[in-house]
């Protein structure tokens, strides 16, 4: 598997990142995990407009999902060779109404399903492409859902947005990069159920054995070299921030 970083920034885009978005890739198949703020325009840079398989939505926060708005108007109104078909897009309950909603004048309530194949993410275990995927259900306000992503024998987990969890350290147990949010600064904020600071990141790839630690979702009025060091306070492995353009091999 390949990992491809398009935004990693957490609550809004920073000068240098798109929001969420992260793109996945094995046997020639592209599934894009999350489409945040931004990640759109980012996202061109390492394929085509009309090049992905699939799209997995954590949930649906604006920095997580509202550049499918835009994507939708790039697959609906696409003029050389007419709408493009349905892309399979695995999001929570509400996926298909919350995007209608934000785009706010779609031509019919109907639209976004024109351009988008809605699968409603419980937890479960299914396949997509050549992926075999587990969801499940985080710790946030919302209904939100990190996922494992497995592939010849290698595994990615990514959080998602999250607060400290026992899920989540079952979902990334022994996986081989732990793709995992640190929006909060040990010490400074500490809201249950909503975000992991740096440290607890950390303690969560401890627990569940991860092999690889890269740290995401971290806002810009956030220090990451402070959430780096929290991180590596408590993880003894291989532990990186993620920027964008950033690759990784699984």
């Amino acid at each position: 598997m390949k990992l491809t970083v398009v935004g990693c920034s957490g609550s809004f885009p920073s000068a240098e990142s798109a929001c969420s978005s992260y793109l996945v890739e094995a046997d020639g198949f592209r599934l894009l995990l999350d489409l945040g703020n931004g990640a759109l325009g980012e996202l061109q840079r390492h394929c085509g407009l009309y090049d992905l398989d699939a799209i997995f939505l954590s949930h649906l926060h604006a920095d997580h999902c509202i550049d499918m708005c835009a994507y939708f108007v790039a697959r609906y109104y696409r003029h050389d060779g007419g709408r493009c078909a349905p892309i399979p897009v695995y999001g929570p309950e509400g996926t298909e109404h919350r995007l209608t909603t934000a785009y706010a004048d779609t031509p019919s309530a109907s639209s976004m399903s024109e351009v988008f194949d809605f699968h409603t993410v419980k937890p479960s275990t299914f396949e997509v492409g050549p992926f075999t995927v587990h969801t499940e259900r985080v710790a946030h306000p919302v209904e939100a859902y990190g996922i494992r992503v497995e592939h010849g024998g290698k595994s990615l987990t990514y959080s998602g947005d999250t607060g400290v969890t026992p899920v989540l350290d079952e979902l990334a147990r022994d996986t081989d990069l732990f793709l995992c949010e640190a929006a909060f600064t040990h010490g400074k904020e500490s809201i249950p159920d909503l975000h992991l600071n740096g440290r607890e990141a950390g303690e969560t790839a401890v627990r569940a054995g991860a092999r690889r630690l890269v740290l995401t979702h971290i806002p810009p009025w956030t220090d990451p070299q402070t959430n780096l060091a929290d991180a590596r306070a408590v993880y003894d492995g291989p532990v990186t921030l993620a920027a964008p353009r950033q690759t990784y091999e699984i």
